[in-house]
């Protein structure tokens, strides 16, 4: 028999469901997205409502535990790829579109999926669109609660 006392605490696991509090926020303070009070967010570890890095570092950490972790772009969402920049006619956009730099639109791909693009720069008729993440570059800062873990 050990002498280490074991926690009898549900730990989350690499496919657990669980619920939790969050706060994400960028390295200046300026918040991008959090859970409202007593309104914990429910998903399954693996599913892809977070990237994986985000849900990796939330696996091994007991019910109950609050982790704040400072992700820099490469950990978080990438760096952003000269690649990704596409220049479209702004006649390929609806005419009562307010096109604007820095607005975020979603476009449909081939498959059906939908993916957001920034449009980085209007030059008459064209428009050119950033497809990196939106958060490409930023260093973020995530805190989590682990509210509940179900499986």
């Amino acid at each position: 028999m050990s002498d280490s006392p074991k926690s009898s605490l549900p730990v989350v696991k690499e496919n657990s469901e669980i619920a939790i509090s969050f706060k994400l926020e960028l390295a200046d303070g300026t918040l991008v997205e959090e859970t409202q009070e007593n309104e914990p967010f429910r998903f399954k570890i693996g599913d892809g409502t977070f990237i994986n890095n985000l849900e990796n570092l939330l696996v091994g950490l007991e019910l109950g535990t609050t982790a704040k972790l400072t992700l820099s772009p490469e950990r978080a969402f990438g760096l952003s790829d000269p690649n990704n920049f596409q220049t479209m006619d702004k006649a390929d956009f609806p005419e009562e579109m307010a096109l604007e730099k820095g607005h975020v639109i979603g476009f449909n791909t081939p498959t059906g999926d939908e993916i957001p693009g920034t449009i980085h720069q209007i030059e008459g008729d064209k428009v050119i669109v950033d497809f990196n993440h939106p958060l490409a570059d930023a260093t973020v800062i995530f805190s989590a609660k682990i509210e509940e873990i179900f499986s």
